[in-house]
């Protein structure tokens, strides 16, 4: 029987010499393997193992991978179950956490918009922890178990976590027109409070907080030189930040500015003030209150636009007041003149 190396074949030539062909049988490593599966349909890729872990997570949170509701849907933390777990946590957005037993706890109680809590393994259950998981289930959060070294890069260097946290996203602030439009639509003499580079979020959350206890329509901050609506100061609010609007300005002198084309008169709160709170005029009016910096207090430009500077009398013993304490006795104030208007 002849070889196969001598049966006639097909003969590859290059320039030096002449090879014969292997007669088809390399036929099927030539055809291939077929087209790439995707990335995800790859149980060793990246994005394989992270759709598995969505299948995972989805199945112990009792629903099907494309959101509908599956057997045991709505037993939540509160019933016992345990969270469902999680291999690594990502945060590449603008999101917020909130560490801490009580810190989350209040939150939680202050309705702040979190999305996800994040609870250890084998974490210690006390009653702190039973309710938060309680609140989460009950506002529907995702409710994810972590490692602690992971929950320790999450929550930073300088955080004590306690094994709990929540994922707070961006704050979606209104337009200064938004502002204007809800007090038009509103019932009562409109009112808003404008800050003129407060930076402390819990004088922030106090602010919203007394703006919502008085009836304001929103509260105005720049979009420079401020501190924003963060989880701080949310929970400082107490909720009211859910009930408030609060819009931000790039520009704030021309954003109280456009308030005054609207009829609005804009009132500036500094202790070297001409114009005393108590009986103040303007309170029967749209009104505009804004309130300046802890330290520096109200801004040139900022100064320039007001149509009054007031001033609240305080004991002489005492330099000034808290940014915060200072805007509740202005509100209380106008709120007391136009009842009695």
């Amino acid at each position: 029987m002849a070889s196969k190396h001598n049966r006639p074949g097909a003969v590859r030539k290059n320039k030096k010499t002449q090879t014969k062909g292997t007669g088809g049988n390399g036929r099927q490593a030539l055809e291939g393997k077929g087209p790439t599966p995707k990335a995800e349909d790859r149980t060793y890729h990246v994005a394989g193992k992270r759709k598995l872990a969505q299948e995972r997570l989805a199945a112990a949170r009792g629903r099907r991978p494309d959101g509908a509701q599956g057997p045991g849907a709505g037993k939540g933390q509160g019933s016992g179950q345990r969270p469902a777990p999680a291999r690594r946590i990502k945060q590449a957005d603008d999101s917020e956490i909130v560490t801490g037993r009580n810190s989350v706890l209040e939150a939680l109680r202050s309705r702040i918009p979190a999305t996800t809590l994040y609870v250890a393994t084998r974490i210690e259950m006390d009653d702190r922890v039973k309710e938060i998981l309680t609140l989460a289930n009950r506002r529907g959060l995702a409710v994810l178990e972590v490692t602690r070294p992971e929950l320790d890069r999450l929550a930073g260097i300088d955080s004590v976590h306690q094994g709990v946290a929540i994922k707070v996203p961006p704050y979606e602030y209104a337009h200064p027109e938004d502002l204007i439009e809800r007090a038009a639509k509103a019932q009562g003499i409109p009112l808003v409070v404008a800050l003129d580079g407060i930076t402390d979020p819990r004088n922030l959350g106090a602010i919203i907080r007394s703006a919502a206890a008085f009836g304001a329509n929103g509260v105005l901050l720049p979009q420079r030189r401020s501190v924003g609506l963060t989880a701080s100061a949310w929970k400082t609010s107490a909720g009211a930040a859910a009930r408030v609007p609060v819009a931000m300005a790039p520009n704030l002198t021309r954003s109280l500015q456009s308030f005054k084309e609207q009829g609005y008169f804009v009132i500036g709160l500094d202790g070297g003030g001409d114009t005393p709170l108590p009986g103040l005029a303007l309170a029967d009016r749209p009104l505009v209150i804004v309130v300046g910096n802890e330290g520096k207090g109200l801004s040139r430009l900022v100064t320039e636009t007001c149509d009054a500077i007031v001033s609240i009398p305080i004991s002489a013993a005492t330099e000034s007041l808290n940014a915060g304490i200072a805007t509740s006795v202005a509100l209380y104030e106008v709120a007391k003149l136009r009842a009695e208007a």
